[in-house]
């Protein structure tokens, strides 16, 4: 009985096949499990958003005095508004002040959070965290500070579901382009922003993911 075997050409089509369809599902592949880390991290930003209640439950309604790494660390982000500047050394961050409202410290890790090179709202300002922004500084979300502040409540907010309050540390995490650079020009910023999102948490505490322009849009949100 003959024996039956592929020819060499037989075999190369095979192979390239698979390599078409591995070149076709990989990408699909992809976009499911960045999906699955977006909705993780919406997931969380939920989570404290109920623990911001609890907090606020036991504190005449108001959220936390409290900042997050980029106002502890870069504190001149605040420098046209010294007094505010001035209260920063005294204050907790927010994952510490709301640590006994979570079951666990990781609701403030991002899974997509690969850290940052500079801050994207403060381009181009230095904030090297690395491997990512939960592992050097216990969040990787940042706070409107503002709010602390000016010592707000829920109530206090004229547009609750239009005021971002807490949101992602970056926006390459779950955007379509390269993280920002500290040699990035001026056009690099512009050309990586647009493709840009944030997880975000807002004053009437429900997540959304937003463009870079829809979170610009939540800081002009006045207060």
């Amino acid at each position: 009985m003959r024996k039956v075997a592929f020819t060499l050409i037989e075999l190369l089509v095979v192979v390239a096949i698979i390599a078409i369809l591995a070149g076709l599902l990989f990408p699909v592949f992809s976009r499911a499990k960045a999906r699955a880390k977006q909705t993780a991290c919406l997931s969380n930003l939920k989570q404290i958003g109920s623990a911001l209640a609890l907090y606020a439950s036991d504190y005449d309604d108001k959220f936390p005095h409290a900042v997050d790494a980029s106002d502890r660390y870069r504190p001149e982000i605040w420098s046209e508004h010294p007094d505010f500047q001035a209260r920063i050394p005294y204050m907790p961050l927010l994952h510490e002040a709301l640590q006994p409202y979570v079951k666990s410290r990781e609701v403030f890790r991002c899974p997509s959070d690969t850290g940052t090179a500079v801050l994207d709202n403060s381009f181009p300002l230095d904030f090297e965290t690395a491997p990512s922004l939960f592992a050097t500084y216990g969040s990787s979300y940042f706070f409107r500070t503002e709010i602390a502040f000016r010592f707000f409540s829920q109530t206090d907010f004229q547009l609750p579901a239009n005021v971002n309050v807490l949101f992602d540390g970056a926006g390459h995490w779950h955007g379509s382009t390269g993280r920002l650079e500290l040699d990035d020009s001026f056009d690099d910023y512009l050309g990586k922003v647009r493709g840009y999102r944030y997880n975000t948490l807002f004053g009437d505490l429900h997540a959304k993911s937003l463009t870079f322009d829809e979170i610009q849009q939540a800081w002009m949100t006045e207060l």
